[in-house]
């Protein structure tokens, strides 16, 4: 049954509005994109991400193109990736932007990648990745990575993004 079926909106404002609300029905596993140069670390958590192809080994993630995040995957040509478990919801939200941006990395267990980018451990899958392409798309930028190197943990239960909180996944 559904319960709202509102028609298009007349005003772009009105477009966004309801697009945000749409998207927040849309579960995703909880990441957290970074890169390094130097003694510089950024990240983000994102949720805007996907596997695109087995082969070559590839995945996609949308990074708001402001940001400086986005400017050092380009100058590094690179990035790391890692897929949040159910119980790493202090990085979720560190990275969210929930307090100082410097202290982010003080959540987590983090170590560099052969590349220099953050390498989250304990990490439901953590990938060090080359960047093979970008798209520009309205206010954000697609990067697409290849894997170069891959950790995977033992049990794995992700961190689920879902009606703008988290959750965990329990088999039916």
């Amino acid at each position: 049954m559904i319960a709202d079926t509102r028609s298009a909106p007349d005003t772009a404002s009105e477009t966004g509005q309801l697009f945000r609300e749409a998207m927040a029905a849309l579960a995703a596993t909880t990441c957290v994109v970074s890169a390094a140069q130097g003694d510089e670390r950024v990240g983000r958590t994102v949720t805007a991400a996907l596997s695109l192809a087995v082969d070559p080994p590839s995945l996609l993630v949308s990074i708001d193109s402001s940001a400086r995040l986005a400017a050092l995957i380009r100058a590094r040509r690179g990035f790391s990736f890692a897929m949040l478990q159910s119980d790493q919801g202090a990085v979720a939200e560190a990275f969210a932007g929930k307090g100082p941006r410097e202290r982010r990395f003080e959540h987590g267990t983090w170590e560099p990648w052969q590349s220099g980018h953050p390498r989250l451990r304990g990490a439901m899958a953590a990938m060090d990745c080359i960047l093979a392409g970008e798209v520009d798309m309205g206010d954000h930028v697609l990067f697409v990575g290849r894997p170069e190197h891959i950790d995977l943990a033992e049990g794995r239960s992700p961190l689920v993004w879902h009606d703008r909180r988290f959750h965990s996944v329990h088999p039916l």
